[in-house]
């Protein structure tokens, strides 16, 4: 297998990085144009959808990695309650911090709720 030429490989990529963010300051105006013209028509604007999925995403990958944080900090406390059971309140305070990652993801879609 042919080895690949980092420098030429990096160089590609920031031409295509570039040419994608050149597209996307360039056409913010027509998009903006476009949305306002179809709000006044009694459309929905197509930024409200990009909010909608970013809402969506914020609270769905929170909650998947506040799972993930109290899987292995559950597993891990009780494994340390089996050897010391008088940690046990030192230890649920790690999963409740665990678990603020979900709410925190929660407040951030709610936040980009409101702004729609």
């Amino acid at each position: 297998m042919k080895p690949i030429n980092v420098p030429v490989a990096g160089f590609i990529l920031w031409n295509i990085v570039l040419a994608l963010g050149a597209w996307y300051l360039l056409s913010g105006p027509a998009l903006a144009a476009t949305d306002a013209a179809d709000a006044a028509a009694g459309g929905v604007a197509e930024h409200a959808g990009w909010a909608m999925i970013g809402a969506a995403l914020s609270a769905g990958l929170a909650a998947l990695g506040a799972a993930y944080a109290v899987a292995v900090v559950g597993s891990a406390a009780v494994g340390s309650m089996t050897e010391k059971p008088e940690l046990m309140g030192r230890l649920l305070i790690f999963v409740g911090l665990a678990e603020g990652i979900a709410i925190y993801g929660l407040i951030v879609a709610v936040l980009i709720l409101n702004t729609v």
